[in-house]
């Protein structure tokens, strides 16, 4: 018998202390009365008969649950279980008639007119066997039940851990996608604007990747923060675009707290920024709302006749992110007048 606890939990599945106890008295008094007529027995007769039984019981028992053990670390894995329980089953009927012809042997050392008739017992072997292959079945079910929630368990952590390696490398994605765009934008001060309008493009800049830094590894930060990034991102842009860059943000105070995916909007914005034509003839004027717990951005389109190269990573990276996160869809909004994009506001218990 393991004494240790946590190695009967191991091997076993749980702790059998008091189903051992109850199994060998249970098992230890069925087979005193039913093969035994006790009915003109004294009590010290009745006490020496149930006495037997009880050392037959736990012979029994104790040998089968060592066999038990041993071929659970024989045979640890799901796919050798049939073997296992046939070697199990086979070990069963050998250790109780081993035990039963050793035991009554044995006893018939000490008392008088004890022999061994295999005929006689045959009936109450029959008995034994089909009740400890019963036991034994407890224990195989406890342990199968354990071991199938222990292998969800581990799938569902790998499952986890595949799902937050996507989750990182599109974030890892999102990044130099923006910095390949602030480059371009860069150059474009640069071309346009005195030097001193690029160095503070650089410093605001350099504020903007702090923030990134900060947000560290989170799959999901509050509007109210994304909003900051956005807003920071924004203000650089006006530098460049200076009035022909308008932003309405009608964001009420009450949805500052709902969950987004980080650079989700400042990634909409861009693109807004990227694919239109800006200009005092044409200003873009981008909408930024709640409409039913979902956050939309919006503008007319006006296309540009030559486009900056694309790394085509934006929306897609949006998508996939939200989708690793939540069943809640990104919605798309092209009818060629207008494009809209709408991400779902999360509370982290909406997660997948």
């Amino acid at each position: 018998m393991l004494v240790n606890k946590e190695k009967r939990i191991e091997y076993l599945g749980f702790n059998d202390f008091w189903f051992s106890v109850f199994g060998i008295l249970i098992l230890s008094v069925a087979t005193s009365f039913l093969f035994n007529d006790i009915s003109g027995f004294s009590f010290i007769e009745i006490l020496i008969v149930l006495g037997v039984a009880l050392f037959f019981a736990i012979c029994d028992w104790f040998i089968n649950r060592a066999i038990m053990i041993r071929l659970r670390k024989t045979y640890p894995d799901l796919k050798d279980n049939v073997r296992r329980l046939i070697i199990f089953f086979i070990a069963i009927v050998a250790t109780i008639l081993i035990v039963d012809f050793l035991g009554v042997l044995f006893f018939s050392l000490l008392l008088e007119n004890v022999s061994y008739n295999f005929q006689e017992r045959s009936k109450s072997l029959v008995f034994i066997i089909f009740i400890t292959i019963m036991i034994m079945a407890i224990y195989e079910a406890i342990y199968f039940f354990v071991r199938l929630k222990k292998s969800i368990k581990e799938e569902e952590q790998s499952k986890q851990a595949i799902i937050q390696a996507q989750l990182d490398a599109h974030r890892n994605q999102v990044q130099p996608h923006f910095f390949f765009n602030t480059l371009n934008t860069l150059r474009d001060i640069i071309d346009q604007n005195p030097k001193e309008d690029a160095k503070e493009f650089v410093d605001k800049l350099s504020d903007m990747y702090r923030f990134l830094l900060e947000s560290g590894n989170a799959n999901l930060i509050s509007l109210r923060d994304e909003l900051k990034f956005a807003k920071a991102y924004i203000h650089i842009q006006s530098e460049r675009f200076g009035d022909n860059l308008k932003l309405n943000w009608d964001i009420p105070k009450a949805s500052l707290d709902a969950m987004i995916v980080p650079m989700s909007l400042q990634l909409l914005l861009e693109n807004a920024i990227k694919h239109n034509v800006i200009s005092k003839a044409k200003p873009l004027v981008v909408h930024v709302k709640i409409k039913d717990d979902r956050i939309v951005v919006d503008n007319k389109i006006q296309s540009k006749s030559t486009q900056l190269p694309s790394t085509k990573v934006g929306l897609k990276n949006i998508e996939k992110r939200y989708a690793l996160l939540t069943d809640k869809l990104v919605d798309i909004q092209n009818d060629g007048n207008r494009f809209s994009v709408s991400l779902p506001l999360l509370k982290t218990t909406a997660k997948k």
